[in-house]
């Protein structure tokens, strides 16, 4: 218990460097993207009648820092900020906290990307164990070509096919925006209705479009443990044929689970494709219109986001990997 604890504090405070790190590194990028939006909107509110004083003191609001002020001095206002939680105001959405903003734009990309990441896993790897076992059969060759076929469609194209098939060719499910704007949110049974009809094609091109690397992946791995001596053991004991199917499933599912963890990770940046496709106004879509308008800390806010969820992963994927596995808990 003690040396899970020693662990433990180290992997989280190695966590706390990594974050500390890349945000200073994006911190930098972002400030090399061409274009000076600081100077626009300083520029901007002179011509609106402020004097320079009080122009200065609003772009110090909205951006953290003012024109011309060190690169070195926005840093260390920056990182001090960061370590008060302290994202800074967008300018893109008139002043509004950070913060504020990446948390409400957090949970749609929660319903749209986890919803279609579950649903292609489970479908994958149910259709990865088939056609491994069933390899050399017509049902293994048909459900391997549609996992390559599928795995080379880009996201962007599958998103646009399915929007043209069932929105236009046949108009059975609704397009644009997370919900009907007629219907007034809330729990109650319209909105809910719309928010699942709204959800059901981006949900269903994220699924697609991550189905093919399931199931490839996950034959691949069944292939492996196929040729394992307790396979052959367990056909000599005369074990039930789902029984060892079931023990070739536990066995080759282990170097997807790491894949798995990582990519709820990399969710929180969004699918920005789907989300663009399909107006969700997800941190996909929300990551766009930043670096459009140059929005610094909202840019800033969320590749840190994305940064926080993608080093947690590794270290929860870390930890229950032990456990998933016992050959390796020591």
């Amino acid at each position: 218990m003690k040396n899970f604890l020693i662990r433990l504090v180290w992997r989280i405070f190695s966590g706390i460097l990594m974050v500390l790190v890349i945000a200073s590194l994006t911190f930098f990028l972002i400030r090399l993207m061409p274009g000076d939006p600081v100077s626009a909107q300083y520029n901007q509110l002179i011509m609106q009648g402020m004097t320079p004083v009080q122009a200065e003191n609003q772009v110090k609001v909205m951006y953290g820092f003012i024109p011309d002020e060190p690169v070195g001095e926005q840093f260390v206002n920056y990182i001090w900020g960061l370590l008060h939680f302290d994202f800074g105001q967008s300018i893109s959405y008139e002043g509004i906290g950070v913060s504020h903003i990446i948390l409400n734009a957090a949970p749609w990309t929660l319903i749209l990307v986890f919803t279609g990441l579950i649903a292609s896993f489970l479908v994958g790897v149910l259709a990865g164990v088939i056609s491994a076992i069933k390899r050399s059969s017509p049902t293994g060759t048909i459900l391997t070509v549609s996992g390559s076929l599928l795995h080379g469609v880009p996201q962007f194209v599958m998103g646009l096919l399915l929007a043209y098939l069932f929105t236009t060719l046949w108009p059975i499910l609704p397009f644009g925006a997370p919900y009907d704007s007629s219907i007034n949110p809330g729990f109650n049974g319209p909105f809910i209705s719309s928010l699942i009809s709204h959800a059901v094609l981006p949900v269903v091109t994220y699924a697609l479009s991550s189905y093919g690397g399931w199931l490839l992946t996950m034959k691949s791995s069944v292939i492996t443990v196929l040729g394992d001596d307790f396979i052959l053991a367990s056909e000599i004991r005369g074990l039930k044929s789902s029984t060892i199917i079931g023990y070739i499933a536990r066995n080759a599912i282990l170097p997807l689970f790491t894949l798995f963890t990582l990519s709820i990770g990399f969710m929180f940046g969004g699918s920005v494709f789907i989300e663009n496709i399909f107006d969700y106004p997800g941190l996909g879509n929300l990551l766009l219109k930043s670096i459009d308008t140059r929005d610094y800390p909202l840019m800033s806010g969320a590749f840190l986001l994305i940064t926080i969820a993608v080093i947690a992963a590794n270290i929860i994927t870390d930890f229950l990997y032990t456990f998933v596995d016992p050959r390796i808990r020591r």
